[in-house]
């Protein structure tokens, strides 16, 4: 009996599974998996893939981001527009989509550096986010960039040459206007956006705009169901009566 103690400690030593499920001393209750940090390294990513955060994107420049259902974006100073009003969803890690809500129209960057608003989803659309001091944010478009040469130390008939990616961000300028992605820098002011949480008057908006999509969406489906009986009626009323 003496004998098992000591080679129930030496198994439960070897066991790695057991390292790894073990929590710390006084905790309740703890998760084995490892945590990302603000790199992206490590294991969970938590808010990878889960429902979009609603916000709105308060520049540097005292102008709210918002998107038009025409296609144009602009910035707004207007606290309760409902235009501004956003739904950011991560589509990678680091990279996230921003859609208006009001608008269903997705914010987007082309080649020239123009920001647009996309009815549907395209690579345009990817946004890489990086958060800066004091909570602000800026995005970058994923796809479209600079690209910059670097000075080479070599020989100087070298060809190749080092070069290096300056990014396009979205930046809305003093007079809320947008600038062109080539034109901007991370650390311009236009460049700078707080996700602000979303006020009691916006979730008001929020609210009257899915009641009326969803009555909407009723009296459509309603209204074809009353149509096909309608047409049901009118179809038996006009076949000829059997003679007797």
């Amino acid at each position: 009996m003496l004998m098992l103690v000591p080679l129930l400690l030496l198994l439960s030593a070897l066991d790695p599974g057991s390292a790894r499920v073990s929590c710390g001393p006084g905790q309740k209750a703890c998760d084995p998996r490892r945590r990302r940090d603000a790199g992206g390294r490590g294991g969970v990513y938590e808010h990878l893939g889960g429902a979009p955060r609603r916000r709105k994107l308060y520049c540097a420049t005292k102008y709210h981001l918002q998107i038009h259902p025409n296609g144009k974006i602009d910035g707004s100073l207007e606290e309760n527009n409902p235009y501004s009003i956003m739904e950011i969803t991560a589509v990678d890690v680091g990279v996230v989509a921003i859609k208006g809500l009001f608008s269903s129209r997705f914010l987007a960057m082309n080649d020239k550096g123009r920001l647009y608003a996309s009815e549907t989803f395209t690579r345009e659309c990817e946004f890489v986010e990086r958060i800066h001091e004091l909570g602000y944010n800026t995005y970058a478009s994923r796809h479209h960039s600079t690209e910059q040469p670097l000075p080479t130390g070599g020989a100087a008939g070298s060809r190749r040459r080092a070069s290096a990616k300056r990014q396009w961000y979205v930046s809305i300028n003093g007079k809320g206007r947008p600038r062109r992605g080539f034109k901007t820098r991370s650390t311009d002011k236009a460049s700078l956006f707080l996700p602000r949480v979303l006020a009691h008057k916006d979730h008001e908006m929020v609210r009257r705009l899915r009641e009326s999509q969803s009555a909407h969406h009723t009296h459509q489906h309603g209204g074809g169901r009353q149509r096909r009986r309608r047409q049901h009626r009118s179809r038996k009323g006009k076949e000829p009566r059997a003679l007797d």
